[in-house]
């Protein structure tokens, strides 16, 4: 747990029906401040029409921040339901908001957009747990936390990495960083060494022009892999009875042939080495 610095600020908060926390923090600075919001309008809409109608307050953040910082889009769709003008719709929503605390006064917009924007105060107390909580920044973890696989670049063996892999790798990395912290489960995986085809018409050309270097412990670099894959497609496509074989040491390795097997591993480590590297 970590220690929380009091504040003096003169901001008040929704009623919300709940009791603040112990250390006189309204309950809605330890929220998410969407979550604040959505609970606030759905508030607002059961007060002016009832738990009957489709409580979806349609809240996002603002395309303009001229318009401020979120805009409420609920009144166009209950307007249908509720046969009435959206206008009218959104200033029911409106009268029924207890907004004070967390934002300026709501404003309507066009046909019925509700736009919200956040009161200093309020963000002021979010900056103020967020500096009084260095390593979490305020954020609490997800109760209860998820199991998330994150399926990242799987390059591909005795290739190189091309920026299409670096890309998916980073971007795959700094999700599951942020989930993490979180407080959800990550499971990176990376689906590395296939045996299609191309393992096949690979080890057998190696058997025949390079037979060492499918010995374990093997300096082969992923360089040559390439040039040497790029001759086996070369051969496997204009040498059928290549074609036939390669597809045949796809099957061996397949069905758990020893030495093809042994030969698949060898490709796999050396390229993993290279992308150990990167």
């Amino acid at each position: 747990s970590s220690s929380s610095s009091s504040s003096s600020s003169s901001a008040s908060s929704p009623s919300t029906g709940t009791k603040p926390k112990a250390s006189g923090e309204p309950k809605e600075h330890n929220m998410r401040t969407y979550v604040v919001l959505n609970n606030m309008v759905v508030d607002a809409m059961k007060k002016a029409f009832g738990s009957e109608i489709e409580l979806n307050p349609m809240l996002t953040i603002t395309t303009n921040e001229s318009f401020g910082d979120y805009q409420c889009n609920a009144a166009m769709g209950l307007s249908k339901q509720l046969k009435q003008k959206p206008r009218d719709v959104a200033q029911k929503i409106v009268d029924n908001l207890q907004w004070q605390g967390v934002t300026f006064e709501p404003v309507i917009a066009g046909p019925g957009f509700i736009n919200l924007t956040l009161s200093p105060d309020f963000v002021a107390q979010k900056m103020k747990r967020a500096i009084a909580d260095p390593e979490r920044l305020g954020i609490e973890k997800a109760s209860p936390p998820l199991t998330v696989v994150v399926d990242f670049s799987s390059p591909n063996i005795a290739k190189e990495m091309h920026v299409g892999h670096l890309r998916s790798t980073i971007i795959g990395d700094c999700l599951a960083r942020l989930l993490e912290f979180l407080g959800h489960n990550v499971l990176r995986l990376n689906h590395v060494g296939d045996w299609g085809t191309q393992f096949g018409m690979l080890i057998l050309y190696l058997r025949e022009v390079a037979p060492n270097a499918l010995d374990a412990g093997s300096n082969l670099d992923l360089g040559d892999l390439v040039e040497f894959y790029k001759k086996a497609k070369a051969r496997f496509d204009e040498d059928e009875k290549f074609q036939e074989e390669a597809r045949s040491e796809v099957v061996k390795l397949q069905g758990g042939d020893e030495a093809s097997l042994k030969a698949w591993k060898v490709l796999c480590d050396q390229s993993r080495k290279e992308f150990d590297k990167i």
